[in-house]
Formats: structure tokens, sequence, C-alpha cells
């Protein structure tokens, strides 16, 4: 497949562009093992973002009922034209899928999951803007780079923890399920990479306030140095005192630093500041 591709990519006069983040699999073994690890069947709709070449997109069609794939290099036309020649429960969408409206794209094709070999330069925000928006998705599976597949899935007390692991852990359970070495992409990246699932959990850590949760998260990482209690006091405009009340009420050491918290940790806290604010 790889040298078929090469060979598509080519007679379309496709080049690729370094600020799109475009790495390709052709290994056609990799391709339908991520659509099985994503649980995918024949009633399931699936989103998948940043297409590319469309291989991964020809994977998921053959497993799913429709598959939604946006592609923000409009130069990929000609090429996906070729690559998804005889598919016809797949529709390519030429659009910034940050700048979608996801709301609205989710009266059209209901409950879905996600799959998708994500660009590793807008990973982050494309992960937020589907845990923070979906209010229909049921899981993403999605190729990361292997680092930050790490983050996602990282315990509190180890140097990968961070604001995104406990933001996740809010509303998903997140799990590493590949690890797919560099060698397999077209072209090579510089990195290795893994395909981590997250499966929506709603309701999976109860907060009575999610903003405020993410809020309380953010200032524990914002300086990582400082403990807790500074990070409040100067996050939310708090006495020390008051700090210090919140994190005794809440068993939290008064010298502990936010990566010692875990998410649940984190809600009980983010419910003790609500009760002042």
């Amino acid at each position: 497949m790889e040298n078929d591709l090469k060979s598509v990519l080519s007679e379309c006069g496709f080049s690729f562009k370094k600020k799109f983040g475009q790495n390709f699999i052709t290994d056609k073994n990799l391709l339908s093992s991520i659509v099985a690890c994503a649980g995918v069947d024949e009633d399931d709709a699936v989103l998948e973002i940043g297409c590319g070449a469309g291989t991964l997109t020809r994977a998921i069609a053959e497993r799913a009922k429709r598959v939604v794939a946006f592609e923000v290099d409009a130069s990929l036309k000609s090429v996906l034209a070729r690559t998804l020649a005889g598919v016809d429960n797949a529709e390519v969408v030429f659009k910034d899928f940050l700048k979608v409206n996801l709301a609205e794209l989710e009266k059209k094709i209901g409950a879905y999951r996600v799959v998708a070999n994500l660009p590793y330069y807008v990973t982050t925000p494309l992960i937020c803007k589907l845990l923070e928006e979906g209010k229909s998705c049921k899981s993403l599976t999605v190729m990361v780079q292997e680092e930050v597949a790490e983050r996602f899935c990282a315990k509190e007390n180890t140097p990968e923890y961070g604001a995104i692991t406990a933001i996740i852990a809010l509303r998903a359970n997140a799990e590493i399920v590949k690890r797919v070495p560099r060698t397999m992409f077209t072209p090579r990246p510089n990195v290795d990479s893994a395909v981590v699932k997250l499966t929506i959990e709603d309701g999976r850590i109860a907060v009575k306030d999610e903003e405020l949760y993410k809020k309380v998260v953010h200032a524990a990482f914002l300086a990582r140095r400082k403990t807790l209690e500074n990070n409040l006091v100067n996050a939310f405009k708090l006495s020390r005192e008051a700090a210090q009340s919140l994190l005794l009420n809440c068993g939290i050491d008064l010298k502990a630093r936010g990566e010692t918290l875990s998410p649940e940790a984190f809600a009980r806290l983010s419910d003790e500041l609500y009760k002042i604010k």
C-alpha cells in the first residue's frame, strides 16, 4: 500500500506540508488494528479529524455505518478522490475542525466515536474541544505523540501527570491501547506514537461546577514548583488563611503540590472552593 500511496501522491502533485504535521499510515494491519481498538461496529457513526490521504478513513468505513472525516488541507482533494473511490459511507469535509460548531454537527450525526491520527501540533486543543463541547461522543481513539499519550494516562505523583490528565479524567477513562514506532509513518516523524483510547463516562467524577474544577486544576499546575496553597492564593485571590482552611477541610497537606492530587482530590477541593466563591 505504501508504494501505491506514494504513486497517487506523486501523480496528484501532492507535497507534504510541515505546518499541518502530515504523517500518513499505510500499513493495513495497523490501520485495521486501530479501528478494532476503537470498538467500531456496523452501527457506529465515526468522526475522523485529519484524514490525510484517507488510508485510515477507508479502514474505518469498512467497519462503520458512516464516517465524517475532516481535513484542513484542500490540496488533498484529488488524492482522496482516488484513495476513497467506491467508499460510499465516507464523507470528507474540508474544514478546520477547531472552527466547527460541534453542537450543529452532533444534531446531524447523532451518537458517534472519534477515530483519528491526530496532527501533533493541535492534539490538546482538539481533545479539549471534544471533551468540553461533545455531548454525543462515546469514545475517542486517537494516535498521538507517545509522550502525550503518557501524559493523558498518567497517575498523580509522576512527572507525566499534569493539568490535561486531570481534565480528561473528569469525563473519560484513558488507556494506551497500542504503541506505534515512527517507522510506520510516511514521511517518518522524529518521535514514536501511541494510540490512546478515551472512553467517555459522564458523571465519572461528580463536581458541583466543571469550570471551577478546571480552573483549580490549571491553577495547581501553573507553577509546579510552588505549593498548592500558594497557587490557590494567587489564582483565586484568597487570603492565606482561607487557602489553608480549604486544604485542611479536604484533608490535603499544606505543603502539597498540584501533581500529588488525584482527580478525585481536585474534585473535593473545587467543591469546597465552590462553597465560598
